[in-house]
This record gives C-alpha cells, structure tokens and sequence, in this order.
C-alpha cells in the first residue's frame, strides 16, 4: 500500500527525494515544531518507546528516518554500545550530529545517510529498530518494511511511532479540525514553506494505521505485533518482532 501523497506536487521528483528536500528545508526549526504541534507530549511517547526497547537489552540499535536523532540520543539510556540513526536528508542529521557531540554520545551514536528501502547493513544484525514519525514517509511502505525485517535479528523487536486518527466522537473531530485548519498555520509561522506543513498533515491522515498497519507488517513477515493507540487515538505505538 504505497502513499501517493507528496510534499510538492508537481516538482518531477519522487517522494523521496522530495521528502529529503522538504526536511533540508525545515531542518532548523523541525524540534520546536515537533514540541509545539503535538504540545510537547511526543516527549511523553518517545520515552514508552525507549521502555519497550530497553526491555529487550539491545546491544545494536537502528533508527530509521532519525532526524535530529531525538529518539536515537535516547536511546543511549538503554545501554546499547552501538546506536546508529538513518536518515535521507543531510540538514535534519546536521543538527543531530550537533546534539549528539554536545550530549558527548559521539562515541556510540553515529548518524549517516541510509535509504529505509535500500538499507546498507547486513542481514540479522540488529537488536533493535525504531521509526518515529518518519515510517509514513517511505515511498514504498511494503519494501521499507521488507528492509527492516530483513537487517533485525531473529527475537529482536521492532517499534514504530507515529501519528493516527482517533476514531471516537469528539476526539477524532477535535483532530480533523486541528490538523486541517490549525496545523498549516502553526508550521507557516516556523517556515515559509506551506508544502512541508500541507504535507505532513496530509500524509498522516490517509496513512493506514492500527490494524490495517498490524495487517501489513505481518503480511512482511513480522510477528508478535501489537498496537499501543497514545492520547485519545492521535499516535499510536507499534512494536513487533522476528522469528
């Protein structure tokens, strides 16, 4: 279930190289945008995150679509010797290289390009993999997902956050109306690029989520896969495993 959904519509380059274009763009102002739109409660859900990761006692962790590498800094709570955040856009893991050196982590989190479809790891090598907010980004969800199943051990667990819809009265119209008048406003107040904030309220909405992403990762092969709805329905965790 590939997502046609866009950044810029008529650019004539695919998503994802308009993804990482987007993000170049707004790469500075991304953390205070993250806090302000989601009211600093994606604090709060990272760290249910870091617990369910940390309960497995990764050594090796992957973070894909990293970032500014918020989730991969935390993750170094989990004791892990190698940490690695993955991203396609080169401005996003500048500032994260910036916060990983000052958080003197420099030792054991490495940030570098890496293509969620096209994944320069070997097979099986992986205690651990995390997305958050970025799974929806993937050009082609299927083979993403593929590439992720493929580079995560045997037993290991694989957890993704990201948005979703609530479903139940008044929750799900609260949501509607934030997210289609408020949330354009808001993120042109950080960036003069209306796309990137367009966009990243489009492509959550029609991103299949809750059981219809439980469906599809274990149609990928995943199992033992679960789905944690956070804050009424408005993000959700997943968390899965290998065989």
């Amino acid at each position: 279930m590939s997502q046609n959904v866009t950044p810029y519509k008529d650019s004539g380059l695919g998503k994802k190289e308009q993804v990482a274009q987007m993000f170049d763009t707004i790469s500075g102002n991304y953390d205070g945008l993250n806090r302000v739109i989601s009211f600093g409660i994606d604090v709060k859900w990272r760290k249910k995150v870091l617990k369910l990761v940390a309960a497995n006692n990764p050594k090796t962790i992957l973070d894909i679509a990293t970032g500014t590498g918020d989730l991969a800094i935390l993750m170094a709570q989990t004791g892990a010797k190698e940490i690695i955040g993955a991203d396609i856009s080169e401005g996003m893991m500048e500032v994260g290289r910036k916060k990983v050196a000052e958080k003197k982590l420099d030792k054991r989190i490495t940030l570098q390009y890496g293509d969620s479809e096209n994944l320069p790891f070997q097979d099986d090598y992986f205690d651990a993999i995390t997305v958050a907010f970025g799974i929806r980004n993937f050009e082609t969800l299927e083979k993403g997902l593929a590439e992720i199943l493929r580079v995560l051990k045997p037993g290991g667990i694989f957890v993704i956050l990201e948005t979703s819809v609530p479903t139940k009265f008044p929750y799900k119209q609260g949501y509607t109306f934030y997210s289609k008048y408020l949330l354009p406003l808001i993120g042109r107040a950080f960036s003069k690029d209306r796309s990137a904030y367009a966009y990243l309220s489009e492509s959550a909405s029609v991103f299949p989520f809750g059981e219809k992403l439980n469906n599809i990762l274990r149609k990928t092969g995943f199992i033992e896969v679960k789905d944690m709805p956070q804050t009424f329905g408005v993000a959700t965790i997943y968390s899965a495993s290998k065989k």
